[in-house]
């Protein structure tokens, strides 16, 4: 008999899309309340920082998914492999050619992390009760 807590690849792909949509939803908060706190070059900052969060979730779930047999195209395995070279030029162009803040692109970066996070509680929250 299959334990009704166990982990199943439906329960982990329900996780992925709640944490994408959590990832989601904390940028565009986030961007709003930087744009109502501060002005719009520091949202800009914090919305550009989130969307390379996400694209490095994506990165990192695609990762996975190589390691756990899935073949990724030639395209896919160029930006595994240069994904943090391409995140840090990212990050650079955006601090140097659009004058937005450091801080606000780091605070943007958090976005995933704090996703997880908010999936993390979901599931000790919810879950427990079932």
């Amino acid at each position: 008999m299959r334990n009704e807590h166990e982990m199943t690849v439906d329960f982990y792909e329900q996780a992925l899309r709640r944490v994408r949509f959590l990832a989601g939803a904390v940028g565009l908060s986030g961007t709003i309340v930087t744009l109502l706190a501060y002005d719009l070059r520091t949202a800009i900052g914090f919305m550009l920082g989130s969307a390379l969060s996400i694209l490095n979730f994506r990165g990192l779930s695609m990762l996975v998914n190589v390691i756990g047999g899935a073949k990724p195209g030639a395209f896919a395995a160029v930006l595994i492999a240069l994904r943090y070279l391409l995140i840090g030029c990212a990050i650079y162009v955006i601090v140097r050619f659009l004058g937005v803040t450091p801080g606000a692109v780091v605070w943007g970066l958090l976005a995933a992390f704090a996703a997880v996070i908010l999936e993390i509680l979901y599931e000790l929250i919810f879950r427990i009760h079932e």
